[in-house]
């Protein structure tokens, strides 16, 4: 902490940022709205036994016209940024060649809109919405998507560079790869180990190619790349379930820092497979570009035993069913694993700063006879896990800024509207805005701890 950033008595460094975040595919609706094209996801939803209930993000919280209520939202939160993510398809409908100005325009009005009531814009290029013409043709186990993405980044810095300061690259890239690729949980629907990890290598060179278009082209601000890393608990402190642990936390982390930061895949990792990466000659110097900041979404942590190694789980760990407390998704609530994988991550590669860039739970709300939206239980999970940032700043860890997740209650993927992790409750056939306690909750914590 430099001379300049004295933590006030609440534990928060002065200058600490408070924000909350969303993303496209998640609330904007409008699929066919001036000029957007498809996106793997608008294929995804209309595969039957995809998605809960056979929903889809046709209309979501229709965020794409409504924009102007939920800035409203955030200024009355007293936020100091608002994270969003781009809709690559409604810039570039096929994923290549000239923009689409309606789409870009949307946007910039955005961000207009944001920095006109003090609100800073965090723009993150990807989150999980490819076009689907890149998506019939490969998606991320082609090599050549890692360049269209570069080129449509910086399309969006030469957009919106001049008022957009902080970026990233990729949301959660293990969700693409993995659950996209190999479980089938998430599109394109895919379950195959070897276009997982084709599918790792590509977007981490993508991430490593938009970087590079970033300093290249002089922009102001920083940019960085957001993971959703794990480290899971041993079940017990037997030296095996330790190992176990250590192992099972590369595939969501590891993998994914260890080659940003120069260090290359982890071998023991592939080497349990029998597999290697499809490098090319200059990757690893690309995919290893300086990078501002890592981003750290968390919402659980989970517990491991260590199991005999198989095929189907060459690392050798099994989780292990816990009596924790647990949202609605069936996670467990764990606030100090979040301090946990903070001092990890701030340990273990040298990360410049950090950001929690999504927490939150999922539970049912309840409707009070005053008409105000009850959920305790959310309350109760982001006090402990703001403690826990606390916590982790007393620990020194670089921790620079916290964003709710979410603005709003949204289409939860492959769970449609049946998880619930807004601060605002949307009415699913008005889509009108209602705050809920935990609203509320959070806006007084930011007024407190920024005194």
């Amino acid at each position: 902490m430099s001379d300049t950033e004295e933590k006030r008595g609440d534990g928060f460094p002065e200058g600490f940022l408070w924000g909350c975040a969303t993303s496209s595919y998640q609330i904007e609706g409008a699929v066919d709205a001036d000029g957007r094209g498809p996106s793997i996801w608008d294929a995804f939803c209309r595969e039957p036994g995809r998605v809960a209930f056979g929903q889809n993000g046709d209309v979501a919280c229709d965020s794409y016209h409504r924009w102007p209520e939920d800035v409203r939202l955030l200024s009355e939160l007293d936020v100091d940024a608002y994270r969003f993510s781009i809709a690559w398809p409604r810039v570039q409908p096929d994923g290549r060649g000239a923009a689409n100005r309606a789409g870009i325009d949307y946007y910039s009005r955005l961000v207009d809109a944001l920095l006109a009531v003090g609100i800073e814009p965090w723009v993150t290029l990807y989150h999980w919405d490819l076009p689907l013409a890149l998506g019939r043709a490969g998606g991320w186990t082609d090599r050549d998507t890692a360049y269209r993405f570069a080129d449509y980044a910086g399309t969006m810095f030469r957009a919106l560079g001049d008022r957009v300061a902080h970026w990233t690259t990729l949301n959660e890239p293990w969700c693409s790869a993995f659950l996209g690729y190999e479980a089938g949980e998430h599109a394109p629907g895919l379950r195959d180990r070897p276009s997982a990890l084709r599918a790792t290598h590509h977007l981490l060179l993508a991430h490593g190619l938009a970087v590079d278009a970033f300093r290249r082209g002089a922009c102001p601000g920083e940019i960085g790349l957001v993971v959703n890393p794990a480290t899971p608990r041993p079940a017990t402190r037997r030296p095996a379930d330790l190992a176990a642990a250590g192992r099972a936390s590369v595939e969501r982390t590891g993998l994914w820092l260890d080659p940003v930061f120069g260090r290359g895949y982890p071998e023991a990792y592939l080497a349990a497979r029998g597999a290697s990466m499809p490098v090319e000659a200059d990757d690893m110097e690309l995919i290893a570009a300086p990078i501002d900041f890592v981003g750290v979404n968390y919402y659980n942590e989970d517990a491991v035993k260590a199991v005999p190694a198989t095929p189907l789980c060459p690392d050798g760990y099994a989780y292990v069913p816990t009596s924790i407390e647990k949202t609605e998704m069936g996670w467990d609530v764990v606030p100090q694993g979040l301090r946990r994988v903070l001092g990890f991550i701030s340990r273990s590669w040298p990360v410049r700063e950090l950001y929690v860039t999504e927490n939150g739970a999922a539970y049912s709300d309840s409707a009070a006879a005053d008409g105000s939206v009850r959920d305790a239980a959310r309350v109760a999970y982001y006090r402990g896990h703001i403690a826990a940032c606390r916590d982790a700043i007393a620990d020194g860890v670089p921790l620079r800024g916290y964003f709710a997740w979410s603005l709003l209650d949204n289409f939860e993927w492959a769970h449609g509207y049946g998880k619930s992790f807004g601060i605002v409750a949307v009415d699913p056939k008005t889509l009108e805005r209602k705050p809920k306690d935990s609203y509320y909750f959070y806006r007084d914590a930011i007024a407190g701890y920024s005194e």
